[in-house]
């Protein structure tokens, strides 16, 4: 194969290993005249220059031997999967048919390069969206199993080889994808040896800094980790042997991508994760006495180190789902360390390290493509009949029953949850195509706005102009997206009734010459039972409340405030809603407590659990005195208040500084230079219209740590101060507390 013109002289030798190295594995299941057939078409394909390099420059012939010797070494999939990893480029470069394979190699093979073809055109129409990717793979999933098996090796055999890429864009998506899609689907077949692969190398690419600091940490580390292994099997091996059983143990570092995951999970260093490593004891038991010596090894190391119950792992006697079985135990070794041990036969370990593939080896099984072909026939089955093999039903279950995947005229794909409408794909697409939707076209054929998808369905949404979301729509969308979109045009749309109201109303006080007072008015809404201004509006506009009465009652009690004296008692605040100009303009239909200098007869005040300034986004919480404090959307207690106290919950916002300061305390960490606290007090004080109200500062280990309340007017001073402090040299952090 070596003639090809392409091929650098690396290229040529590695080739050459690599065609070697397959043969040895794959020699007995191909074909006398299948090799020659197949550099055949690789050679002519090549000639003509349609073999294409991809977006790492790889070479396609190198990368798909790389992929089938993967699939033969690491999942036991033999001629047709091998030979359609090879043929299928030449398919998709035009330089053959599907149907001159299927005569030249069979039906097999064929099947193949379509399923994988067939990926590699929904890839071309949904480029950067991983989950379409994803949905994209579940829906030729169904027709051939070894098409999913092959596209996780390809991914693995793509991580391994783009190291030194230049091309970084490309490098972090390709990691991404791996990590977020064919990890889990390795995970879920049990292939547990690529899916830890796919995981650490898609961590390198896309965690450098973290990757290689854990790698570093545990390279550190080994030799004493591997000193204290042999101190905690060395007793364990000689009362194994005594009980006569056979047996190999060996020790087993958590993968770094683990760690990495516990490390965040738990909020901790490397030397923080105690369990960085597993004992694994593999015993040499005939089928029949499996369960029964696992068990005597689990009471051997019981009894000789305490076992934490809680950590008991019995995989022995309900297998998990995807075929995995072991016995996990989690016991206190020398030092009063934390050690897991797992203990299993060789039969299991192989089938925890190559999948499934390697479980139909030992049901009597003599390996080769009947045992690969019965694995593969089991999933389908599971997939259609729900019979006992349990995996890819569950499968099925979690990535596929509740969603539905549905195309537009152009080929887009779009997921939806199981039961979603023509109304909720619209919303998919856009909001002005939902809000204009009357029905749509799903194979040539009109269905209405409530008509449920299936998956596959092509469908062509048909809108008016003249159409609007109507209130019976929310009864039977499905999607947050779709039911928040029909709520905000029925807002609008009552809001746009609301404006009208008032401009109506504002017309007849100017008619009638009678003062329009914005607080007199709101006096006026809450005396006659609306909870909401924008209920009040409406109840005018469709005239179930007369405006005449509205106005007398105005006027009653204009009359009746006159007549009360400057010092009247405060109004309650939760009577109490104003609204500004601007706030009237924006949001007429809102009830907004607006915090300015104008704001009077209210008692209120900015909490100091969080200390909001003018800039901030606030709410006001209705106190059990009546009054309100004002407290920041991101105070800490915010969370609480709004799940156990939510109907005291007012709406605020600034509408224009009350002409005082605010005081604020900010947390500042630097290292204790000579200094450093004159030279932050410094900036603090030439800053216009900041002052420094108090300064507490602690110093240990070199390094300090402290809090600072300044007195300034609103948030855009913050900002540019918190950044001055931070060019200080020596100051490690700056936050607001």
């Amino acid at each position: 194969m070596n003639e090809f013109v392409f091929f650098t002289a690396e290229e040529k030798c590695q080739l050459q290993t690599l065609y070697r190295e397959l043969l040895k594995l794959s020699g007995s299941a191909l074909k006398n005249d299948d090799c020659s057939k197949l550099k055949h078409y690789l050679k002519k394909a090549a000639e003509r220059q349609l073999l294409q390099r991809n977006i790492f420059a790889m070479n396609p012939v190198l990368q798909d031997m790389q992929t089938a010797l993967i699939v033969a070494s690491e999942i036991g999939l033999t001629r047709g999967s091998i030979l359609g990893v090879m043929l299928h480029t030449c398919v998709m470069s035009g330089y053959c048919s599907a149907q001159q394979i299927q005569d030249d190699f069979g039906e097999d093979v064929a099947g193949i390069i379509r399923g994988l073809n067939r990926i590699h055109e929904l890839y071309d129409k949904t480029p950067v969206i991983a989950s379409e990717n994803f949905r994209s793979l579940l829906l030729s999933f169904a027709e051939d199993m070894r098409v999913i098996l092959i596209m996780i090796a390809n991914r693995v055999n793509i991580l391994r080889q783009i190291k030194n890429t230049d091309n970084e864009e490309a490098r972090q998506k390709v990691s991404a994808e791996a990590a977020y899609l064919y990890a889990p689907l390795a995970h879920k077949l049990g292939l547990y040896k690529l899916k830890s692969e796919l995981e650490d190398l898609s961590l390198k690419y896309m965690e450098h800094d973290a990757y290689y600091l854990i790698k570093e940490k545990l390279n550190a580390t080994k030799q004493s980790r591997d000193a204290y292994i042999a101190r905690f099997i060395a007793p364990i091996q000689k009362k194994l042997e005594t009980a006569g059983l056979k047996f190999h143990m060996k020790g087993r570092t958590k993968s770094i991508h683990s760690i990495w995951q516990k490390m965040k999970k738990q909020h901790c260093g490397v030397d923080g994760i105690y369990d960085l490593f597993a004992i694994r004891i593999i015993l040499d038991s005939p089928l029949e006495r499996e369960k029964m010596e696992c068990w005597q090894a689990y009471s051997i190391i019981t009894d000789m180190y305490q076992p934490n119950p809680n950590r008991l792992r019995d995989w022995l006697s309900i297998p998990k789902s995807n075929g995995y079985e072991s016995l996990h135990i989690t016991v206190l070794g020398p030092e009063n360390k934390w050690v897991e041990v797992q203990i299993r036969t060789e039969r299991m370990d192989e089938i925890a390290e190559r999948g499934l593939a390697a479980h139909w080896r030992y049901k009597g099984i003599k390996g080769g493509q009947t045992g690969v072909d019965e694995w593969l026939s089991s999933i389908r089955n599971a997939l259609e009949n729900n019979d006992d093999m349990q995996l890819m039903d569950q499968f099925k279950m979690d990535l596929y029953e509740d969603e539905v995947f549905v195309f537009t005229p152009k080929g887009d794909l779009f997921k939806l949850p199981k039961g979603a409408t023509i109304l909720d794909f619209a919303y998919a697409i856009h909001t002005n195509v939902g809000n204009r939707c009357i029905g749509a076209r799903i194979n040539n054929r009109n269905v209405p706005v409530r008509q449920q998808l299936t998956s596959g369905d092509q469908v062509e949404i048909l809108t008016a102009n003249n159409q609007t979301p109507k209130q019976d729509w929310l009864k039977f969308v499905t999607t947050g997206r779709a039911k928040s979109k029909i709520r905000q045009a029925l807002k609008e749309a009552q809001a746009k009734q609301g404006a009208f109201a008032k401009e109506l109303l504002e017309r007849k006080f100017k008619n009638r010459k009678i003062e329009y007072d914005e607080p007199t008015l709101m006096h006026v809404i809450k005396k006659l039972g609306f909870k909401y201004v924008t209920d009040f509006y409406k109840s005018l506009a469709d005239e179930s409340i007369d405006i005449n009465e509205v106005i007398e009652t105005y006027q009653n009690l204009q009359k009746y405030e006159a007549g009360q004296n400057e010092h009247a008692p405060a109004i309650s605040a939760e009577a109490y809603k104003q609204q500004s100009e601007a706030e009237r303009k924006t949001t007429p239909h809102d009830d907004v407590l607006v915090i300015d200098r104008n704001l009077k007869g209210l008692d209120f005040s900015l909490a100091k659990c969080c200390q909001p300034i003018y800039g901030d986004e606030v709410f006001g919480f209705v106190t059990i005195n009546g009054g309100i404090k004002i407290h920041r959307c991101d105070c800490p207690n915010a969370q609480e208040m709004r799940k156990r106290f939510g109907y005291r919950i007012v709406k605020a916002r600034w509408a224009g500084k009350r002409g005082s300061q605010y005081p604020i305390t900010l947390r500042v960490v630097g290292n204790d230079d000579l200094g450093i606290v004159n030279n932050i007090t410094s900036i603090i004080s030439k800053e216009e219209k900041i002052s420094l109200r108090s300064i507490g500062i602690d110093s240990h280990d070199g390094l300090f740590s402290g809090n600072l309340t300044v007195l300034l007017d609103d948030t855009a001073k913050l900002e540019t101060l918190i950044k001055k402090l931070k060019t200080v040299k020596g100051v490690k952090h700056v936050s607001r507390n």
